[in-house]
């Protein structure tokens, strides 16, 4: 059993896959949870937690679900790759909406963000979490976006964050890019744990990637302050999945995978170095 939050925790996109994963997870541990989201939570609602339907888009709700929570952790908004006005208005408007109420409440955020902040670094580098942003589309853009808010709010507020880059959060890794950036349910929802219960975090990011050996990309990270250390691997698919790769020379040659190659309008890949 893990120690319990003093105060209930509010959790967003409570509905989609990785919201129910962390929901059952902490609910056996017995917290109290706020779940919410734009769609009907699918699951039996587990004991010690209440769902009510909402729109990011709406403040005062956002408001009201927040009083009294020490923490939130923030999945909700849009997932994937989309237009941009499809991502405006959960991943940009919402997500200050989940930071004024963690101001108001003195709560902490613990924010989704993505390797899409950082797809467009190539898999030959190694990079720390100071890294420079380079969003590989709007998706990405928004989550580096949500990142750049957390610093203001801690700086401005004092409002603490952690910023998780999750690689690939899925029950299984499905290719060869996976097998260096697959993090599992299980290592996610402990993350989660020690984001909200650790005393001080200040505002920080971990990469969100299990004990993969091919994860050689990111390094540097907050997961010794937070007492993180991933217990699963992608290894053992390694065997299955080690040539299941696209003929896409943009998909392969960045971080971001596919999210790279979607829209794409040049003629040939960036130059490497062209951002140093």
């Amino acid at each position: 059993m893990t120690d319990h939050p003093a105060k209930p925790v509010l959790l967003t996109g409570a509905s989609g896959n990785l919201g129910r994963a962390l929901t059952k997870f902490l609910a056996a541990e017995g917290w109290t949870l706020r779940l919410t989201d734009i769609v009907p939570f699918p699951d039996p609602v587990p004991v010690g937690a209440a769902f009510t339907k909402a729109d990011l888009n709406d403040g005062v709700t956002i408001l009201r679900l927040a009083e009294g929570c020490g923490a939130i952790v923030h999945l909700g908004g849009v997932s994937v790759e989309q237009p941009f006005e499809e991502i405006l208005g959960p991943n940009i408007r919402g997500l200050f909406h989940i930071y004024e109420a963690a101001r108001r409440e003195g709560a902490r955020v613990i924010f989704a963000s993505s390797n899409h902040s950082i797809g467009f670094h190539e898999r030959t580098e190694t990079i720390g979490a100071d890294t420079q942003f380079q969003p590989d589309g709007f998706y990405g853009l928004s989550k580096a976006y949500g990142e750049l808010m957390g610093r203001l709010y801690w700086f401005k507020h004092g409002v603490e964050s952690v910023l998780i880059r999750i690689g690939s959060c899925f029950p299984e890794p499905t290719n060869a890019r996976m097998l260096a950036t697959w993090l599992s349910y299980p290592d996610f929802s402990r993350l989660v744990v020690r984001c909200i219960l650790t005393e001080k975090v200040g505002c920080c990011v971990v990469w969100g990637a299990s004990n993969n050996k091919r994860m050689t990309w990111w390094r540097s990270d907050a997961r010794a302050t937070l007492g993180w250390a991933p217990q699963d691997s992608a290894d053992p698919f390694a065997g299955q999945l080690g040539g299941k790769v696209s003929d896409d020379p943009v998909e392969e040659r960045y971080m971001g995978g596919v999210f790279c190659s979607m829209g794409w309008s040049r003629s040939a890949p960036a130059p490497a170095g062209l951002f140093d």
